[in-house]
């Protein structure tokens, strides 16, 4: 049985290992080769502890045990997008899951873990970005109530554009 909790300190590891090998399964073929070969877990994991223990930081993490460790991770905090009614929107800035884990249920008890925490935060919306042309990931959030907005933007990967959508729903 998994279970969800905060993240702590000692889960930054595992949660950089699930990130990491979550591109590399979620985004082959989509992203270029040598960005998904490139990325490594220690590398990933550095960032993660700087990003963990700065001062001040808005987001919240949550992670999903199995019996051996964390199996999954999402992380959550305020909007960081320009839109009319920022204040009242949370964002979902990232959420992965074991690739060999996928389709358990694990995602969407993170998912239904965060909203339920932006809520007790205020926030009446939420949105998130996702990849165009991820269709599994876009399934996955229009079954949890996520709706296309019409917002796009282009990320730059190893010289190749991708264009990622924005998704809201309420909570």
């Amino acid at each position: 049985m998994t279970r969800i909790r905060a993240m702590e300190q000692a889960d930054i590891e595992a949660v950089s290992t699930i990130r990491v090998r979550g591109w590399q399964a979620a985004y082959a073929g989509l992203i270029p080769r040598t960005h998904l070969d490139a990325m490594t877990v220690e590398d990933d994991a550095e960032r993660r502890r700087q990003w963990f223990s700065r001062p001040g930081r808005t987001s919240r993490d949550l992670v999903a045990l199995g019996d051996g460790g964390p199996v999954g991770w999402i992380c959550v905090g305020p909007c960081r997008d320009e839109l009319p009614d920022r204040a009242g929107a949370g964002e979902v800035y990232a959420l992965y899951v074991a690739p060999d884990l996928i389709g358990t249920g694990i995602g969407r008890r993170l998912l239904d873990e965060a909203h339920a925490l932006m809520r007790d935060e205020g926030f009446t919306d939420a949105v998130l970005w996702a990849l165009d042309g991820n269709e599994r990931a876009r399934r996955f959030y229009e079954r949890a109530g996520y709706r296309p907005d019409g917002a796009t933007r282009d990320d730059d990967y190893d010289g190749t554009a991708l264009t990622e959508l924005r998704y809201r729903r309420r909570l």
